[in-house]
């Protein structure tokens, strides 16, 4: 039997030339965003105002099946484009299971992760449209390395705020932004009226995603007309970019003759999920194959397996168009002792649709389990995973010793969306002993529920 590489590089003619749109696919498409006032469905105009036009133009379009990748959003990911395809045969070893376990690594650039698919389309979209700013948000810290490397190629100014909490855990995270010449702020912070009237009622809050959401758009909107805010995940025109993850992981896998049995991705806003899952989602929507996908969330930020499917708004200070996600309330912050990452309180409208509808399952890990799963993956493959890798990296383990038990011979493939380089504290409170898991009650989660907006 010829032996599958461990690693398999697709040639750069191979590169995809489209991005895939699922939603074209999708018999019965996501609830439209809505205006908060109004409660009409936003057309691509009235997003303009916040976001770059022609992202505005991609979240709406349903019907598209393929959209061209600009030139020289192409001559970007040629740097660092096309991604490995990694089968795991040391970790296949070291859990003694049939199953064929194979992972799309994301990592191998500066950014660290998948993030950059979307930020330099973003950043280009931008330029085009001459604008001079850009005002984002960050939590671990990835979105924001990678929008910062996307605008100083495209010669942009940008803003970006950070959760204060993973602001703490990761400082050098904010020194690698800052080379690229972003300006970095702590969130909540006291640049903004969001931050400001957070910071009073909440004076040690370690913030949350939503809470920087709002800064960050806050901020755009007070620049003026040369400055939109751009978004690193939840978003359809963001899952969109991402797709050329699972393009070439279909696309490589084929080279290999191999198709994967499960599906596995960690879920925060959605953006890797969706990128990886998309093509694959794609064959079963059409009835072509039958593979099954699991997202995989925080325990105590669980969002698709205990939130709520319903309209809420994408942060804290309330002010972006009313999304229909399974959501845990845009006032819910995270418990501090969260170090995983994945700590939106909301879930991308496309993947929530599918999450609603049967189409992909959904899975909630505690992190000291997932911790232990990137503690063994780094010693046997290598790598150091993000925490938010981990999770999947956890699921793909559990599954692949399911398999051991039943003698079942599954094609596993997970997405590696990003190393954890810049996790010290998070690894160190892990081999430390004070790592906790926190999962929130039920109680807890009504108390947050009970503040969704009425839509």
């Amino acid at each position: 039997m010829k032996r599958i590489p461990y690693k398999t590089y697709l040639p750069e003619e191979k590169l995809p030339q489209a991005w895939y749109n699922v939603r074209a696919d999708m018999a019965d498409q996501p609830a439209p965003m809505i205006h908060p006032g109004t409660h009409e469905p936003m057309t691509a105009e009235q997003l303009t105002p916040i976001f770059i036009e022609e992202c505005c133009r991609q979240e709406t379009d349903n019907t598209t099946r393929y959209i061209d990748i600009p030139g020289p959003v192409m001559d970007y990911y040629r740097t660092y484009r096309p991604s490995p395809l990694c089968r795991a045969y040391h970790l296949e070893k070291a859990l003694d299971t049939p199953a064929k376990i194979y992972y799309k690594f994301e990592g191998n650039n500066t950014s660290g992760s998948h993030k950059l698919n979307s930020a330099i389309a973003q950043a280009y979209y931008a330029k085009k449209q001459g604008l001079e700013f850009l005002a984002t948000e960050t939590g671990a810290g990835q979105w924001g390395t990678a929008l910062s490397m996307a605008c100083a190629y495209m010669d942009i100014e940008l803003r970006v705020y950070m959760v204060k909490g993973s602001m703490m855990q990761k400082p050098y995270r904010k020194t690698v932004m800052e080379t690229y010449g972003a300006n970095v702020f702590a969130s909540p912070s006291e640049t903004t009226s969001v931050g400001r009237k957070l910071l009073a009622e909440y004076p040690d809050t370690t913030g949350s995603l939503g809470c920087a959401i709002s800064e960050a758009i806050e901020a755009a909107l007070s620049k003026g007309s040369d400055c939109r805010y751009a978004l690193g995940s939840v978003l359809n025109h963001v899952l969109l970019h991402q797709s050329v993850v699972g393009l070439e992981a279909k696309t490589a896998m084929e080279t290999l003759d191999e198709y994967p049995d499960l599906v596995i991705g960690c879920a925060g806003g959605g953006s890797n999920l969706g990128g990886l899952m998309s093509p694959f989602i794609q064959d079963k929507l059409l009835g072509k194959r039958a593979p099954k996908f699991i997202a995989v969330e925080p325990a105590s930020c669980p969002s698709l397996t205990r939130g709520r499917y319903a309209y809420d708004f994408g942060d804290t200070g309330c002010t972006t168009p009313l999304l229909k996600m399974y959501t845990l309330s845009s006032g819910y912050i995270p418990h501090p002792n969260h170090a995983g990452g994945l700590r939106f309180h909301g879930m991308s409208p496309i993947l929530s649709k599918l999450r609603h509808d049967g189409v992909i399952d959904a899975r909630a890990v505690p992190q000291k389990a997932v911790f232990e799963a990137a503690a063994l993956f780094a010693k046997v493959e290598t790598i150091l995973p993000a925490p938010e890798s981990s999770h999947a990296i956890r699921v793909a383990i559990d599954e692949a010793l399911e398999c051991k038990k039943t003698g079942e011979t599954k094609t596993i493939l997970f997405g590696l969306s990003g190393t954890g380089y810049f996790d010290m504290t998070a690894y160190s409170s892990f081999l430390d002993g004070s790592m906790t898991d926190y999962v929130p009650t039920d109680e807890d989660l009504e108390k947050a529920f009970a503040t969704l907006p009425k839509a």
